[in-house]
């Protein structure tokens, strides 16, 4: 072997490499607070790409359309800035605007009915065993049913009630003692974002250059290609995704209006803002709705639940598929595949980043069936969508041996005769 710079080089990468690969396995702790320390390092950064990445889409909709006439670029840019994180600081507002006051009445409004509410369901429950003597005969030769007191259930149930309420605030105080410790990071998160959108364009050609300098032009121009072809996914599905999420807050609000269901603007909102989990994120709003209303009003918590079941059936059939499948270049049976893979493996962030991943994957496998296919000899018949019967040897020889056997038996036949 010839001992040059290329060879000690690698001979150096390799021996460094075994020495760290034995500190991770043998010393998982430092590696452990390391890991802890970098990622708390570059936590603000991370949070302040993916936020600068997100806003892009809706800056980059105001410089197109809002600002198109603007001459001067820097102008342009902080204009589109602005516009942007006062957009957002607008939505954010008119969620707690519309959510904290219903919030607070409807937590007025339950308080003093809880009890009522359960007392009426016993008496309901009472009159219901005593039109049917063979179920309370049968609770009572298998259940202990006649000494259960039902106020003092009531009550505990009542008192579990609150206790869970007292420690999920105290919770939700703790919660609120570590975002404050947090808001250094924030900040940093958000200035970073800021210098992000203002020299996007600046960091892309950087980008580009280190991956034209460090590795082989035919390798970074794939890079290069997924990452603007990922870039166009992504945006596409956050547009999607809002405007689904406004059309589904739209129909729950004036359907709840049309049948004078309470807490139109606390319910519909809260679907709008649980919907933006795709496919399954609604039904939690169903549930805190069919809930808030059954206090009120169990007739109508039924309806609702069954007006549920259509706008969701409508939705998730006609208008998510076309609004969000489309936009990211997947059919309803594809987007509901995503959505499954990735709240098993991510929970519910994964549910909303699995459907543009799974968009790019489909989009660079498609063109590479597509690419493998053009240079082949493959009949073009045979891709149709009802191609014709394909032959085969085995088939073939099976036919031959059904009429060799037809052939022997009538010649038994014969014979006999």
């Amino acid at each position: 072997m010839e001992f040059n710079k290329k060879t000690i080089r690698q001979i150096f990468l390799g021996v460094f490499g075994c020495i760290l690969l034995y500190w991770l396995l043998h010393d998982t702790e430092r590696v452990r607070s390391f890991i802890s320390v970098i990622s708390g390092i570059i936590a603000p950064f991370v949070f302040g790409g993916v936020l600068a990445f997100i806003l892009n889409v809706p800056m980059r909709a105001i410089e197109n359309g809002l600002l198109k006439k603007v001459s001067n670029q820097t102008a342009k840019r902080v204009l589109a800035v602005v516009l942007t994180f006062i957009a957002l600081l607008l939505v954010v507002a008119l969620v707690f605007w519309l959510l904290i006051p219903q919030i607070i009445d409807t937590v007025n409004a339950l308080i003093p009915n809880l009890y009522d509410f359960f007392m009426k369901v016993q008496k309901k429950a009472t009159q219901f065993l005593n039109e049917n003597p063979e179920l309370l005969e049968w609770l009572k030769a298998n259940t202990d049913f006649e000494n259960i007191k039902w106020d003092s259930l009531v009550k505990d149930g009542l008192a579990i009630f609150g206790n869970s309420v007292s420690t999920i605030l105290g919770g939700a105080i703790s919660a609120i003692g570590g975002i404050f410790t947090g808001v250094f990071n924030g900040f940093i998160a958000i200035v970073f974002s800021v210098y992000c959108l203002f020299q996007k364009e600046t960091l892309a050609r950087q980008g580009r250059k280190l991956l034209y300098a460090f590795i082989k032009e035919k390798i970074a121009d794939g890079i290069v290609r997924i990452l603007r072809l990922t870039n166009a996914t992504f945006s596409n599905f956050l547009s999607g995704q809002c405007v689904e999420v406004c059309i589904l807050g739209t129909l729950f609000a004036v359907c709840m209006a049309i049948f004078r269901m309470p807490y139109v603007p606390l319910i519909s909102v809260v679907i709008a803002v649980t919907a933006f989990i795709p496919i399954v994120g609604a039904w939690v709003g169903c549930v805190i709705g069919a809930f808030l209303i059954l206090v009120e009003n169990p007739v109508l918590a039924v309806l609702f639940v069954a007006m549920f079941l259509i706008l969701q059936l409508i939705e998730n059939n006609m208008i998510y598929p076309r609004v969000v499948g489309t936009s990211v270049g997947l059919s309803g049976m594809w987007v509901l595949v995503a959505v499954a893979v990735g709240g098993e493996l991510m929970g519910v962030f994964g549910m909303f980043l699995m459907i543009p991943v799974v968009s790019v994957v489909y989009t660079l496998a498609r063109e590479l069936t597509n690419k493998k296919l053009a240079g082949s000899e493959i009949d073009a018949e045979k891709l149709q969508p009802q191609p014709p019967e394909l032959s085969s040897k085995f088939k073939e020889k099976r036919e031959v041996n059904k009429k060799k056997q037809f052939l022997k038996k009538m010649n038994k036949k014969e014979k006999n005769k």
